[in-house]
């Protein structure tokens, strides 16, 4: 199973570490988030390290559906009505901000950048569709509500965002890093302080970035409670249908589509992780229906940190911690989530003041209807009796049968049959 990045071998090769390393500072995890950091950094002339576990971008950057927009899902409403008019404008302006530093990089890089227009639908729903509409009046954007879609699937209409954009993450990727100063596969078991120990040695940092998708340190910023993660699946279909744009069912359970150069990338299958759902089954029954003549090339899946209140957790990791600091909770839009972190961050670690850092800033409000949610889940599974257990904080794992995993309901660590572990915030094996 890869995805259809992955198919093309473009990324370039970094050592491992050898010895122990003092630098200004550390950056935790080779995906996008973390690339996008020490690229600005290297480029300031800051002395920086990024170490990754596995291969840059082995987790999910390189499972992603890669596109680049500021329309995520029907977001505006929600935050116009928890935050205001202020914090809903600021949401905007820094991932359009993101979106236009992708354009300049992606100018002098082969990278399939493609302008595309986005749409968030709904298959029953107006209401929602028309909210959006008026939150985004009122914030000053322009929008487009439209009907008759070309999908294969009834629809109530969608929010149109003109001229956004798709491409390769991995061509981008590699174009990007080649110069960084990286060390793979290079695994941070704990942290003493500002101190990183791996299997190789110690990393002393004066300023430490945690871009490992979920937070992984328990004792500060409780992103046990601030953070749920979710599954969802992807099929890349030949012979299948030209949608010419971006489309995304506001249902976090709903089908997504897009194309890359002759295939359609059908997602959707969306689940809870540890929980129950549709996965690929679900996707191979509606492409079987409504393009039979189709060919399924790669299959993949991916898993996004979800946040209490739909806004990513960008800054300082929590307030007890000045010198340590975290990106995570994209949502499931990691590509602008990922270029907002790392414009706040490197400003951030540089001693720079960012416009945009308190609506990101982890130690906001958490006193939102998801977090009991998460912590009854949490509860459930600590009480179930299972005999296998996650690391991270004791919940009872369940068989993921679709993908041959054990799956922690509480806070998405995965592990393979054998027990390695496949996705944080568990930081070793069974």
């Amino acid at each position: 199973m890869e995805s259809i990045w992955q198919t093309a071998d473009v990324l370039p090769v970094f050592p491992q570490q050898k010895e122990d390393i003092h630098t200004d500072v550390l950056i935790i995890g080779g995906g996008m988030a973390g690339i996008l950091t020490a690229c600005f950094l290297h480029r300031q002339g800051v002395r920086y390290v990024l170490v990754e576990k596995n291969r840059i971008c082995s987790g999910t950057t390189g499972n992603t559906t890669a596109k680049i927009t500021f329309q995520h899902g029907l977001i505006y409403q929600k935050i116009l009505k928890s935050s205001g008019t202020e914090a809903a404008q600021k949401y905007l302006t820094a991932n359009q901000t993101a979106f236009e530093k992708y354009a300049e990089l992606c100018r002098n890089i082969n990278c399939d950048y493609e302008i595309k227009d986005n749409y968030v639908y709904s298959v029953s729903d107006r209401n929602k569709l028309e909210n959006e509409m008026r939150a985004l009046q009122k914030i000053g954007y322009p929008a487009d509500l439209c009907e008759n879609l070309p999908l294969p699937l009834q629809t109530a209409g969608a929010v149109k965002f003109p001229s956004q954009a798709q491409f390769h993450p991995l061509k981008f990727i590699a174009a990007l890093s080649k110069d960084l100063n990286v060390y793979e596969n290079t695994f941070v078991r704990e942290m003493v302080g500002n101190t990183a120990v791996t299997d190789h040695g110690r990393i002393v940092a004066e300023k430490v970035i945690a871009a490992t998708h979920f937070p992984f340190i328990n004792k500060h910023g409780s992103y046990f409670l601030k953070l749920y993660q979710h599954r969802s699946y992807v099929l890349a279909l030949e012979n299948a249908q030209n949608v010419d744009g971006m489309y995304v069912d506001e249902s976090r359970t709903g089908l997504s589509f897009r194309n890359y150069k002759d295939c359609l990338l059908l997602g959707g299958g969306g689940h809870r992780t540890g929980k129950k759902g549709g996965c690929w089954r679900e996707l191979h029954r509606f492409a079987d229906e409504v393009y039979p003549a189709s060919k399924t090339i790669c299959f993949w899946a991916a898993q996004d940190c979800m946040s209490l209140d739909d806004v990513p957790y960008i800054g300082q990791y929590s307030k007890n911690t000045p010198h340590f600091y975290a990106a995570s909770g994209f949502n499931k839009w990691g590509m602008t989530g990922s270029m907002t972190a790392a414009i706040i961050l490197s400003d951030m670690v540089t001693g720079k003041r960012n416009d945009f850092a308190d609506i990101f800033s982890p130690s906001r409000n958490i006193l939102k209807p998801q977090l009991f949610v998460n912590g009854f889940e949490a509860a459930k599974n600590l009480l179930t009796i299972s005999k296998k257990r996650c690391p991270h904080m004791g919940c009872a794992l369940k068989w993921n049968s679709e993908e041959h995993s054990w799956d922690c309901p509480c806070h998405g660590s995965r592990f393979s049959k054998e027990g390695k572990v496949l996705d944080n915030p568990a930081n070793g094996d069974l």
